[in-house]
């Protein structure tokens, strides 16, 4: 697997968008300030994937996890969240909602947790408020990856 390098983008970036798309991931408030989007990069420079984390009060909900379908199958994804927990503040809980990647998320120190013992600011997000379906799986970072 080679390493990948982290690159700040907006959330107008046009290599995003079309990425979260095509992995059928919403796009609706990706322009919404307090979301803060990265794309991946392979040492050769090529685009490898994308991520996002948007700040809850003292809480992160990690979103728009997706890496490229040339480079799938690669432990990409895995080293793409280790690397968007490891730039997160170690105090903060980690958030996210996923509707067909629970385990994926639970081989990298995830669990699923009832909506009711999620934060009201995590809650509030449009993300889970309006733009997730009211099924996704709410999962916890709860164990940091190895």
């Amino acid at each position: 697997m080679n390493a990948i390098r982290l690159e700040q983008i907006a959330g107008s970036d046009a290599d995003l968008k079309a990425a979260l798309t095509d992995a059928y991931l919403p796009t609706d408030d990706i322009e919404d300030h307090g979301r803060t989007f990265f794309k991946a990069l392979s040492s050769d420079g090529q685009i490898v994937g994308f991520y996002g984390v948007e700040r809850c009060g003292g809480d992160v909900l990690l979103r728009s996890v997706v890496v490229l379908p040339d480079h799938r199958g690669q432990h990409l994804g895995i080293a793409l969240v280790k690397q968007a927990l490891a730039g997160l503040d170690q105090a903060s809980d980690v958030y996210l909602a996923t509707t067909r990647a629970a385990s994926f998320f639970t081989r990298i120190g995830f669990s699923e947790v009832q909506r009711d013992s999620v934060p009201a600011a995590v809650l509030a997000t449009r993300q889970l408020s309006t733009i997730c379906q009211s099924s996704a799986t709410i999962m916890r970072l709860t164990a940091p990856p190895t």
